[in-house]
């Protein structure tokens, strides 16, 4: 029996390409329960190409996905919803000018048994849920443009958890923020993983790759250059795999906890 448990996420031989050019290249990887891994590249390295086609924004030409040891066929984010998955953007795809509330439930609001908005209940149930993130976030009612960008991430991250997200993938969720709300993310971050919660987080912030990830996974051109224990690997060797593809000497890849 092994001693690891099953990986919520295993993305295998995983390949895709635009017209000529292969973005993604038989890349595999994988992502366990309270895990969160860190995916690092160069802009054009393949990491938001193989996270898309995971949250099912782009078709997998070729190589399979298991969730929870079985075969999943996404080819929609709405699959992707279905098998646990929601992404959080560096955009934050967040409506302006709706307040927290209506973010939160944008697209899959709640119905009374007539048919019509459960305003009621979605109050009760979105402040329930950012009280659980944030025990100081009070403004439901403030359209989003008026939040801070940590209160918007709370937004965001709530939507995703609500939702009964397993899987989260995170492309750079700290990008523009200032120091304390960086520290926000980052509490929300092990919050999630405490619960069981596994992340996909998308960086290129160091301090959030070794504050932290648990693992570690650089791509370059489109290929995976290796997967490390991030407590196993100095900046100075994750830095030269990201530049010059090198992977650092003496030190054993891992695809397991």
């Amino acid at each position: 029996m092994s001693q690891h448990p099953q990986p919520l996420v295993e993305m295998r031989n995983i390949r895709k390409a635009f017209g000529g050019v292969h973005a993604v290249e038989d890349v595999s990887i994988n992502l366990y329960p309270g895990e969160v891994v860190a995916l690092l590249g160069h802009n054009g390295a393949g990491k938001s190409t193989l996270m898309k086609m995971l949250a099912g924004a782009y078709p997998i030409d070729s190589g399979e996905v298991r969730i929870q040891g079985e075969i999943a066929a996404i080819r929609t984010p709405v699959d992707a919803q279905r098998c646990g998955i929601e992404s959080i953007y560096q955009t934050l795809a967040l409506a302006d000018n709706l307040d927290s509330v209506a973010n939160l439930f944008l697209g899959r609001e709640l119905l009374t048994r007539w048919n019509t908005l459960d305003d009621h209940r979605m109050d009760a149930e979105a402040r329930k849920v950012f009280h659980r993130l944030n025990k100081n976030f009070k403004n439901v009612r403030t359209p989003v443009h008026r939040l801070s960008g940590g209160q918007r991430q709370v937004v965001a991250i709530s939507r995703a958890i609500y939702f009964n997200a397993k899987i989260l993938i995170m492309d750079e969720p700290t990008a523009a923020l200032g120091p304390e709300e960086t520290a926000m993310v980052g509490n929300l971050v092990k919050q999630l993983k405490a619960e069981g919660v596994g992340i996909f987080l998308i960086t290129h912030d160091m301090p959030d790759v070794f504050g932290l990830s648990d693992r570690l996974a650089v791509m370059k051109n489109g290929k995976l250059v290796g997967t490390y224990r991030t407590t196993d690997v100095a900046e100075d060797e994750v830095l030269g795999m990201i530049i010059a593809g090198k992977q650092p000497e003496g030190k054993v890849q891992t695809h397991t906890l």
